[in-house]
């Protein structure tokens, strides 16, 4: 009885080293795997090494007693999720930096030869520098509008929604259900040069103040700047709105209430009280708007120009059409690192605290 003792406290004692262990065992062999490092007769020993590490976690549990369990548990729910993201997000993304620095004989060539081609990131930012800056700049724009639109619609719906809070909110989400490919060419049809938008704006009268403000150009609104960026408003607001409106709903109204009786007008109390409690939604809507906007493509195909066209535009054209995979590589590796980058500097200004 006390070997048995002795020895579930020895393999509990290790058990957190091996749980971690074994987590990244399976990552690398799982990344080995999605990256094609391994080819032939390898492929069936990293198979098993792959079964047997798992294996030997779920031996080591049973084995160890409950002490060992308690420890290996947190590895066991971290491990599906780790193992996702090896094989789905760590592989692809190895193998785009490796296709980014190799170059092909021709655009038809279906092999790659890995040479270091930094040169593919230096036509990156030559070649396609506009629209990283386009993408960027309208992405930006997009990410304010949808603040200064759904702020005020999250608060009201939270504030003075009362018992109708879940009928607002489905009138705000329902539209969504549909593709979001149809509901960028409706608006396409919407802005049309004989639309009801173009028409309304010309019946009030409101062409020239627009036409001064670069909205519309030559009495159009489609294929504009602004047509692109309004499409990218619309479609991302949901993901702006919503988690405002989380950090809103979990205001106590009566801290409001106190403020007014310390004799602070509504204004103050707005200021001073709600803005602050609800940043941490501005922050996270910043997030979920900002970083898909950056590489939308079908916004600037549907309601864009030439000349408004954005770097996932740039990215498709490269895969797709003149099969130049190295290039979109680049271009691609290119705007993870930036998007990254700019997400960083942005947490590290506003804190994510207060995020949990």
């Amino acid at each position: 009885m006390t070997e048995t003792v002795v020895r579930h406290n020895r393999i509990a004692r290790n058990a957190d080293r091996v749980g971690l262990g074994a987590m990244i065992v399976a990552s690398v062999c799982l990344v080995a795997l999605g990256t094609r490092w391994v080819s032939g007769p390898m492929v069936s020993v990293i198979v098993l090494v792959l079964i047997l590490d798992l294996v030997g976690v779920l031996v080591l549990a049973a084995r160890g007693g409950p002490e060992a369990r308690r420890l290996l548990a947190p590895y066991g729910l971290l491990k599906p999720g780790m193992l996702w993201l090896a094989l789905f997000f760590l592989a692809p993304v190895w193998s785009l930096i490796r296709i980014s620095l190799s170059t092909k004989e021709s655009r038809f060539s279906v092999n790659y030869d890995f040479n270091w081609a930094f040169e593919n990131y230096s036509k990156a930012f030559s070649d396609f520098g506009a629209q990283f800056q386009r993408a960027f700049l309208y992405a930006a724009i997009a990410t304010v509008l949808t603040i200064a639109i759904g702020y005020p619609l999250a608060y009201v719906i939270a504030f003075r929604g009362g018992k109708y809070k879940n009928i607002l909110l489905g009138l705000v989400v329902i539209p969504f259900f549909t593709s979001y490919l149809i509901r960028t060419i409706a608006w396409s049809t919407i802005l049309a040069d004989r639309g009801i938008v173009v028409s309304a704006m010309n019946a009030v009268g409101l062409q020239t103040v627009l036409e001064w403000m670069h909205i519309m150009d030559n009495g159009k609104l489609l294929n504009t700047p602004a047509a692109v960026i309004g499409g990218l408003t619309y479609n991302f607001l949901p993901f702006m709105l919503l988690p405002i409106y989380v950090s809103l709903e979990k205001i106590d109204v009566n801290l409001v209430n106190a403020a007014g009786d310390l004799y602070s007008n509504a204004s103050r109390a707005f200021r001073k009280i709600v803005v602050p409690l609800s940043i941490p939604g501005v922050f996270a809507g910043t997030l979920l708007t900002f970083i898909p906007a950056a590489g939308d493509f079908v916004n600037a195909q549907f309601l864009g120009n030439p000349n408004t066209t954005m770097i996932g535009n740039s990215i498709q054209d490269q895969f797709l059409k003149q099969n130049n995979y190295p290039v979109a590589s680049a271009m691609s590796a290119v705007l993870m690192v930036s998007i990254a980058t700019l997400v960083l500097l942005y947490t590290r200004i506003f804190g994510t605290e207060d995020l949990a």
